[in-house]
C-alpha cells in the first residue's frame, strides 16, 4: 500500500521555527536546597500555553523534564498562538508558545524569547513513516524542503495560478511589497544558510518557493485559465477546481439573481456594501450580499424585499442560481463562478486578486469595476447582464474545467510519481 504525506500550509514541518516565551519571572518551579547537598532540586509545577502546533514538540520537552526532575509536573494547554503569548503576558502561564516570532512590542513588555528547531524530530518522523511521495501546498516551502533533504519524491499542490518567469508578470507586486521583500532579504539569506548547515540542499530562496519545469506539481486550474500554460512542463498537471456539494437550497424568487462577496479576509468595506445596496434598492433584480463577519448588519440600514444581507452563505448553492457575481477575485471564488458558467464584475482588494481578475477580464468571462460607487456597481453589473459574449466565455472556461479530470487527474498524478521510488 501507497503511503503518502501531505503537508497543509498551517502543519508543523522541519523549517517551522516555533517560539517559546516567557516573562521576566518564569519560575514556578520552587528550588529547595540542602545545606549537606550541593544538588539543586525542583518542584512545583510548569506550565505551558499556546500554540497546537508545537503540542509534540513541548509535550517530549516536558515528559525530558519531569524525567530529569520527579518533583515538577509539567502542564501544556493547546490554546493557539495567540492566546500562548498574551497568557504569559498575563502571568496566567510561565512560558507561552507561538509559531511566529515575538513583535518588538512584545519584547519590549519584558517577554524573552527562545526560538526551536523542529529539524531533526521531523526528518526522524519521516525517516519512520517512509512515505512514497510528499505532497505539500506550493507555499508550505518546507515540505518542499524536507523532501529535497531526505530525497522523497515530491509534489507541488498549488491553489492558485502555477507561477515561472512568463506567468509571474500577471502577477505583479506593488512598491511596497517589494520593499519588504528586499529588506527581508538578510535575514532570508541567514536562514537559508542556517538550512544548507543542516543538509538541505537549498541554493538560493527561489529553490523552495518557485514553480520550476522539474517539480511535479498539480495545479487547480484549466490549461486554457492559467496564464502563459504552454511555457509549463509536462510535470504539471491542470486537473481543475475541485468543487464541493452545496450544503443549502437557495430559492431564486427572480429572474436575475446578483450575488455579491468580497471573500473572508479582506471584507471589512461598510461603505461599498451600502453602495450595493443603492445600487440594486429600486432594481427588478434579487441580491444576495455576503457581508463577512465583521459587519454589523444594523449598519446596513433597513433593506428592501428584493436584497438579502447575510454573514456568510453557502456560495456554491448561490453561484448555482446566480446570473451575475460581483467578486473580490479570489483564486478560489473565480474558480467557483467559472465552474458554474456564471461571468464576473471584477472588483479585487489585492494584487494576487488583481492578476486573476486581469486573466477573468482577458478572456472576457467578467468586467472590472472601476468605482465603488453606486451608479458604476449598477452601471458595470448591467453590461454584463446584457452582453451575452460574458456569459458565454465564463462557459467556455466552465467546459475547460470540466475536461481536466478534478480529483481522479490529481490521484493519477500523485500515484504516479510515488510509482517512481
Amino acid at each position: 500500500m501507497k503511503k503518502f504525506l501531505t503537508l497543509a500550509l498551517t502543519a508543523v514541518m522541519a523549517l517551522s521555527l516555533l517560539t517559546a516565551c516567557g516573562s521576566k519571572n518564569d519560575n514556578s518551579a520552587d528550588t529547595n536546597t540542602d545545606g549537606s547537598n550541593t544538588e539543586t532540586t525542583l518542584s512545583g509545577t510548569v506550565s505551558t500555553d499556546g500554540s497546537t502546533s508545537m503540542e509534540k514538540v513541548i509535550n517530549s520537552l516536558g515528559e525530558s523534564f519531569m524525567a530529569m526532575n520527579k518533583d515538577v509536573k509539567f502542564t501544556y494547554n493547546p490554546t493557539g498562538s495567540g492566546s500562548g503569548i498574551q497568557a504569559v503576558s498575563e502571568g496566567r502561564c510561565d512560558i507561552g508558545l507561538s509559531s511566529r516570532a515575538l513583535k518588538d512590542d512584545e519584547k519590549a513588555s519584558g517577554l524573552k524569547e527562545t526560538t526551536l528547531a523542529l529539524d531533526e524530530m521531523v526528518c526522524a518522523d519521516m525517516r519512520a513513516y517512509a512515505p512514497d511521495c510528499i505532497v505539500a501546498d506550493s507555499m508550505a516551502v518546507w515540505g518542499k524542503a524536507v523532501a529535497k533533504k531526505l530525497g522523497i519524491p515530491f509534489i507541488s499542490s498549488t491553489t492558485t495560478f502555477a507561477f515561472n518567469r512568463y506567468s509571474a508578470k500577471v502577477m505583479k507586486q506593488n512598491g511596497g511589497q517589494m520593499l519588504k521583500m528586499m529588506l527581508a532579504m538578510p535575514k532570508i539569506n541567514r536562514d537559508l544558510q542556517r538550512l544548507r548547515a543542516r543538509g538541505y540542499p537549498i541554493k538560493n530562496i527561489l529553490d523552495i518557493i518557485q514553480n520550476d519545469d522539474q517539480t511535479d506539481t498539480i495545479v487547480y486550474t484549466s490549461p486554457e485559465f492559467q496564464p502563459c500554460a504552454d511555457t509549463f512542463s509536462d510535470k504539471y498537471a491542470f486537473v481543475g477546481p475541485s468543487i464541493r456539494p452545496a450544503t443549502e437550497n437557495i430559492e431564486k424568487t427572480h429572474d436575475v439573481l446578483i450575488y455579491i462577496s468580497m471573500g473572508t479576509v479582506n471584507n471589512d468595506l461598510l461603505p461599498f456594501y451600502r453602495a450595493c445596496i443603492a445600487a440594486f434598492v429600486d432594481s427588478p433584480y434579487q441580491v444576495i450580499l455576503s457581508t463577512g463577519e465583521q459587519i454589523d448588519r444594523s449598519a446596513l440600514g433597513t433593506l428592501p424585499d428584493n436584497i438579502t444581507a447575510l454573514p456568510h452563505v453557502d456560495q456554491i448553492a448561490v453561484l448555482q442560481k446566480a446570473d451575475v457575481f460581483l467578486s473580490h477575485c479570489g483564486m478560489n471564488s473565480a474558480s467557483e463562478s467559472l465552474y458554474f458558467g456564471v461571468p464576473l464584475v471584477l472588483f479585487p482588494q489585492t494584487n494576487e486578486q488583481g492578476g486573476v481578475a486581469a486573466r477573468v477580464a482577458e478572456l472576457g468571462a467578467g468586467l472590472k469595476l472601476e468605482k465603488a460607487d453606486a451608479a458604476s456597481i449598477r452601471t458595470a453589473v448591467n453590461a454584463v447582464l446584457q452582453t451575452p459574449s460574458y456569459c458565454a466565455n465564463a462557459q467556455k472556461i466552465r467546459e475547460s474545467f470540466l475536461r481536466c479530470g478534478g480529483a481522479k487527474a490529481a490521484v493519477d498524478k500523485i500515484l504516479s510519481v510515488a510509482d517512481r521510488k
